[in-house]
């Protein structure tokens, strides 16, 4: 008594065009949309739109804290 899905869990990724599972995989750092967990790895963290638009990722906003080390 098998049932045969119907659903799938997959999405095409926006750098490399390969279809993988959604979970495996994160957002574009300049629209949201899918990157592939293989694209990732290789370094690639924006979409083909967003690299052709040389759109350039934000840059880390460094914040200073202040350390609390306890006086001996």
């Amino acid at each position: 008594m098998t049932k045969d899905l119907k659903e799938r869990d997959a999405m095409i990724c926006r750098a490399c065009g390969n279809q993988e599972r959604a979970s495996e995989g994160y957002p574009c750092v300049g629209c949201g949309t899918f990157v592939c967990i293989i694209c990732t790895f290789r370094g690639v963290t924006m979409c083909t739109k967003c690299t052709e638009a040389g759109a350039a990722a934000p840059p880390a906003k460094f914040v200073s804290q202040r350390i609390d080390w306890p006086e001996h």
